[in-house]
C-alpha cells in the first residue's frame, strides 16, 4: 500500500530514529534539529509529520534507549533506528483518554505452565498512532499482584514491549481521524505476557507512569508545538502572497481593513509560536525537562496553529475550501483537531494541568510547606510559613501600585508582579481549584502569556536585530491585554467576597487596548520589509503548485504574464458531473 511505501522510505532515511543514539544507527539529533525536521515536513503533509512524531516522541524508541536492559536495546535500537521496525505505543483505551491512567486495561501476575511469572490481560486500545502498521508494540498496562507472587511486591502502570504476532495480540481494527489519512487504529486481546518482556526488565514493574511522564515532558514540546509551527508558517505564508495579488472591487484584498485584522492575528500568532519553538527547543537541548513548560508549548502553539488556519481559510475563501490543485488549505485543515488532542486534550491541559502543576512546581514556598506538613516537621513548617506570609505581602505591596506608575515600558514587569500576588490568594482555594476550572483555566492562560512574553524576548535579543523590534512589541502588547484582561476576570470572579474585595485594588483600573492603527501597521511593515516572510518561507517545504503559482508573480521578470498566472492562481478546482 502507499502508506507502507511512504513509511519504508521514511525509515531507510532515518526518520524513525532521529533521538536513538548513533551507536544503534539513530541519527541522535538535537532537539532544535528534530523540531526543524517536522516543521519542513509537516508544512508539506501535516498526516505525515505526526506519523513521524510518534516514533520519536513518546514511544518505545525513547523508553528503550532511557529504561531499556542492554539485550533489549541491542535488540530493537537498530531495527528502530533503521525503520525496518515500526513502532506504536497502547496506552489509551474506552476508559482512558486524556486521563491516561484512570481505569487502564488491568492485568493480573499469575504462573505460566512453565512455572515462569506472567501477566495476564484484557486489552482494549484505541486511538492508538501508527497501530495498523506497526510491528513493535509498547503497551501501558495496571500490573497487579494479589497474590504476592513476585518479591518486589511492587504493581502499578507497567510498560510491556511486545511484536507484531505475539499470540492473542490483534490488530485488525482502524480508525478514521477525519479522513486526514495517517495511520490509527486498535490494539486488542487476551495476552499473557511474560515479564521479561517489561521495558527495563521485571524490575521495572509498577515504575512505567515515572518512566512516561519523564519522557512525555520533553516529547510533547517538541514534536506537537513543530507540527503547529510547520502548519501556522505554510498558511501565513499561503496567505499572505494570496492577499498581495487577489483583487476585489478593484483593489488588492490585503488593503481592505477587514482583511488586513484577520492577516494581522496570522502574523502575531505564527511569530509567537515561531519564538516559543525557538526558546523552547532551546530549553529542552539544556537537557532540562519542564513538564509545565512543554504542556504550555503544546497547547498554545496547536491552538494558535489552529486560529490561523481559520483565518487563512476566511481570507482564501472559496479558494480554500474547494479541493484542487491550488488548494493547500484542506490537508491542514483536517489534521488540525488532531493536534488539538492527542498527547493530553488542549481542554484538560488548560483546566487542569498548567496553572495546578505549576502551582505545585514553580511556587517558591507551597510545595516546602507540603513536605514539612507530610514529615512533621515543624521547625521548617514554621520557616516556610513566615516566608511565604512575608513573600504575600512583598507581592501584595507591590500589585497595589497603580499601572499608570509602571508606564508602557514596564508593563511586563507589573503584570508578572500582579500575577504573583493573585497566585497566592488562588492558592487559598486549596484542592478546590481542581474543581474551579474556570478559575485554574484563566490563571493557566496568565500564566501561558508569561512564558510566550518570555520567548519573545529571548528570540529578539538573540537573533533579531533592532529593526524587527516592533513585532516583539506588537506581539507582546496583546500578549499583555489579554494576560490583564484574565487576571482580572478572576478577581471579579473569586469565591469568597471577603478576600475578593481584599485583592479588588491589585487589579488592573485600566487595560491599554490595542489600537487598530497598530494591526494595519503590522500588515504593511511585514510587507515592506521582508524578513518576516524569509524566515516562513525557508521553514516550509514550498514545492507545491500553488507556491510555485506565487514566486511567478512575483517575479518580475516574468511581468508580462501577470494576468496570465494571475488567472492561474485564482482557478479553484472542478470536476465533471458524472453521466446518470
Amino acid at each position: 500500500t502507499n502508506i507502507m511505501k511512504i513509511m519504508k522510505i521514511v525509515g531507510e532515511n532515518h526518520f524513525m530514529g532521529m533521538i536513538i543514539d548513533k551507536k544503534y544507527g539513530g541519527s541522535d539529533l538535537s532537539v532544535t534539529e528534530q523540531s526543524k525536521i517536522l516543521t519542513k515536513i509537516s508544512s508539506y503533509n501535516p498526516s505525515l509529520g505526526v506519523s513521524i512524531m510518534v516514533p520519536n516522541s513518546l514511544g518505545p524508541g525513547e523508553l528503550l534507549q532511557k529504561y531499556g536492559t542492554k539485550a533489549q536495546q541491542e535488540k530493537f535500537l537498530p531495527r528502530l533506528a533503521s525503520g525496518e521496525l515500526i513502532p506504536c505505543f497502547g496506552l489509551t483505551g474506552p476508559e482512558n483518554g486524556s486521563d491516561a491512567t484512570g481505569s487502564i486495561d488491568e492485568g493480573f501476575v499469575v504462573k505460566d505452565q512453565t512455572g515462569k511469572f506472567c501477566v495476564q490481560v484484557r486489552v482494549n486500545k484505541r486511538y492508538i498512532t501508527l497501530a495498523p502498521i506497526s510491528n513493535l508494540v509498547g503497551l501501558a498496562v495496571n500490573v497487579q499482584d494479589p497474590h504476592r507472587l513476585l518479591s518486589s511486591k511492587k504493581s502499578g502502570v507497567t510498560i510491556f514491549l511486545l511484536e507484531r504476532g505475539f499470540p492473542a495480540l490483534e490488530q485488525l481494527t482502524y480508525h478514521n481521524p477525519n479522513d486526514a489519512g495517517f495511520p490509527n487504529g486498535t490494539l486488542k486481546g487476551l495476552l499473557t505476557i511474560p515479564l521479561c518482556q517489561t521495558i527495563g526488565g521485571p524490575d521495572n514493574v509498577g515504575e512505567g507512569w515515572k518512566m512516561l511522564m519523564e519522557c512525555l515532558a520533553v516529547g510533547r514540546g517538541v514534536s506537537l508545538p513543530a507540527t503547529a509551527n510547520g502548519t501556522s508558517k505554510a498558511v501565513t505564508y499561503a496567505t499572505m502572497e494570496y492577499a498581495r495579488h487577489r483583487k476585489q472591487f478593484k483593489m488588492p484584498i490585503r488593503k481592505m481593513e477587514g482583511v488586513q485584522e484577520k492577516l494581522a492575528a496570522m502574523i502575531r500568532d505564527t511569530w509567537i509560536i515561531h519564538c516559543c519553538v525557538e526558546y523552547t527547543n532551546h530549553i529542552l537541548d539544556s537537557k532540562c525537562t519542564p513538564s509545565v513548560l512543554t504542556a504550555i508549548a503544546k497547547q498554545q502553539c496547536t491552538e494558535r496553529a489552529r486560529n490561523v488556519l481559520t483565518h487563512g481559510m476566511d481570507v482564501v475563501a472559496g479558494s480554500a475550501i474547494c479541493i484542487g490543485p491550488n488548494n493547500i488549505f484542506t490537508k491542514f485543515y483536517r489534521s488540525a483537531p488532531i493536534g488539538i488532542t492527542v498527547e493530553g486534550s488542549n481542554t484538560l491541559t488548560r483546566s487542569l494541568i498548567i496553572f495546578g502543576q505549576g502551582l505545585n512546581k514553580s511556587h517558591p514556598h507551597i510545595f516546602k510547606l507540603y513536605d514539612s506538613i507530610v514529615e512533621n516537621d515543624i521547625v521548617a513548617f514554621r520557616t516556610h510559613f513566615h516566608s511565604m506570609v512575608g513573600h504575600t505581602l512583598h507581592n501584595y505591596r507591590y500589585a497595589l501600585i497603580p499601572s499608570w506608575f509602571y508606564g508602557e515600558l514596564h508593563r511586563l514587569q507589573l503584570a508578572r508582579r500582579k500575577f504573583a500576588n493573585l497566585v497566592n490568594f488562588v492558592a487559598l482555594l486549596g484542592g478546590s481549584i481542581k474543581a474551579r476550572q474556570m478559575i485554574s483555566g484563566h490563571m493557566a492562560d496568565v500564566l501561558s502569556n508569561l512564558y510566550l512574553c518570555s520567548c519573545l524576548e529571548w528570540y529578539h535579543i538573540h537573533h533579531c536585530d533592532e529593526k524587527e523590534q516592533f513585532m516583539m512589541e506588537y506581539c507582546m502588547d496583546i500578549l499583555l491585554e489579554d494576560a490583564e484582561e484574565k487576571m482580572n476576570a478572576v478577581i471579579r470572579n473569586y469565591p469568597n467576597k471577603y478576600i475578593r474585595c481584599l485583592i479588588q485594588p491589585t487589579g488592573y483600573s485600566t487595560i491599554l487596548k490595542t489600537s487598530f492603527y497598530k494591526h494595519q501597521k503590522i500588515v504593511e511593515k511585514v510587507y515592506k520589509d521582508g524578513f518576516f516572510m524569509e524566515i516562513l518561507g525557508n521553514d516550509i517545504y514550498r514545492e507545491h503548485p500553488f507556491f510555485s503559482q506565487l514566486e511567478k508573480l512575483n517575479d518580475p521578470t516574468r511581468s508580462e504574464f501577470y494576468e496570465e498566472e494571475y488567472r492561474k492562481m485564482i482557478a479553484v478546482g472542478e470536476f465533471s458531473i458524472p453521466k446518470i
